[in-house]
């Protein structure tokens, strides 16, 4: 379990000042500028070594983002852009660290443009974040007025402008070349890659798109040290990391915790158990909508971090939204919901994914009712083999995934209901004669 000195995030909850003054107390921006005299070189380096992956789902390791980028400028300006369009249902850990702890971020972000060459930075926060862009944009206010953001910002020497857009609530916004047209006042569509940001994104130049939590924790990560971060967690799956965790547990909560920690000791130390117990717990999706549900038997012992709940239980640590469900729980209706979730929030750009979402959502339809065939559960099965990886985006992919969990894990639930649906009009049949 994380003791309480290694916590990265030290106003999570609120408790706390959110102001300069109350982050300055608990350690933030202290000796900033020295920070960024290491050099370039090294912050990368240091990132590379703290085994730090991406925290906005896909895991990607963030030092080594980073390096892509170009050493030297050909004359464009070099851009990051802090992807706060946390629109992943079940995803609530990014706004806290904006509404209550923001100075975190916004020194991070001023430490990582600098490691990238950046003179300016994007923070493109999601439309339906109202109280949280007011706090966000009070301590970027507060920031600019102490010398911290500006010209020579910090006193490091290093010339830096952050600005705060909102979005206007597209789930397809948090894909980052689609959150990067939206950014230049265009649709959010994603665009094809190759080229990648690092090599043509913001206004044809070169950018970086990182999560909030993954450059929020920069400067802390800097001032302990690499060897710091790494300790926490396996190998490859390093560091701290917040958890949001909701559903059926007696207390839902956001926290922050190592890595690898296990199922059982995060939801009993931080969630006050399963409701009803551990034998009431039917299904966890471990990671966001996204990633396929798993079965509560398997999720017991299941390791929280990338690769065990990728390679042991074919599901993924996503952006780590714990999503609890007990027996109360219509799991095929479940699943329904975030079919219609997709289906409404595809961009209709790629065909598989526009017809896809739409018709695998008529189909989940019928089985909540139990008005399908049998046959149709393969049937629904294969259309999500053809959506899955045949899209510009990953969005045809979050959508076949929790669909294939369902049927993967709940095969049993589906076919029963289609049988009592079947044998109910049998019998409701003969008693009409």
């Amino acid at each position: 379990m994380l003791q309480d000195q290694d916590r990265i995030f030290t106003n999570i909850y609120g408790m706390h000042d959110r102001t300069l003054a109350g982050a300055r107390k608990r350690g933030h921006w202290d000796g900033t500028d020295k920070l960024i005299q290491m050099g370039r070189d090294d912050i990368v380096k240091i990132m590379k070594d703290s085994g730090l992956r991406g925290r906005g789902g896909a895991g990607f390791p963030t030092g080594l983002k980073w390096s892509f980028m170009p050493k030297e400028s050909d004359g464009r300006p070099h851009y990051l852009v802090v992807n706060a369009d946390e629109s992943e249902p079940g995803t609530c850990k990014d706004r806290e660290i904006m509404r209550h702890d923001p100075h975190t971020l916004i020194e991070g972000c001023l430490i990582a443009s600098f490691a990238m060459g950046a003179h300016a930075s994007y923070i493109y926060i999601r439309g339906e974040y109202i109280r949280e862009r007011e706090a966000l944009q009070a301590a970027i206010d507060e920031a600019y007025e102490a010398g911290l953001l500006g010209k020579n910002a910090a006193g490091s020497g290093w010339d830096f402008d952050l600005y705060l857009t909102h979005g206007a609530g597209a789930y397809i916004c948090g894909e980052e070349t689609a959150l990067i047209e939206s950014l230049e006042g265009k649709k959010g569509m994603p665009r094809m890659k190759p080229p990648f940001p690092a090599g043509a994104g913001l206004y044809g130049c070169p950018t970086t798109v990182n999560n909030v939590e993954s450059i929020a924790v920069v400067p802390t990560i800097l001032r302990r040290g690499a060897e710091w971060f790494a300790q926490f967690g396996r190998p490859n799956n390093a560091g701290t990391k917040l958890f949001a965790i909701s559903g059926h547990v007696n207390q839902p909560c956001v926290v922050e915790e190592a890595m690898s920690i296990s199922f059982e000791e995060l939801i009993d130390k931080h969630c006050g158990g399963i409701r009803g117990g551990w034998d009431n717990l039917k299904a966890v999706i471990p990671g966001g909508s996204s990633v396929p549900c798993v079965r509560g038997e398997n999720m017991r012992d299941a390791i929280m971090d990338f690769d065990y709940l990728r390679g042991e239980l074919g599901s993924g640590l996503g952006t780590a939204a714990v999503i609890v469900m007990d027996q109360s729980t219509d799991i095929i209706k479940a699943i329904w919901r975030l079919a219609k979730f997709y289906k409404h929030e595809s961009c209709g750009q790629c065909t598989p994914c526009r017809e896809g979402t739409g018709w695998m959502m008529r189909v989940m339809d019928r089985l909540v009712r139990g008005e399908a065939e049998v046959e149709e559960i393969d049937m629904l099965f294969d259309v999500t083999k053809q959506v899955e990886g045949h899209t510009i985006c990953a969005l045809g992919d979050a959508a076949a995934w929790p669909i294939q969990g369902l049927i993967r894990n709940f095969r049993d639930e589906i076919e029963d209901r289609i049988k009592a649906q079947k044998t109910g009009r049998v019998s409701a049949a003969l008693a009409a004669e």
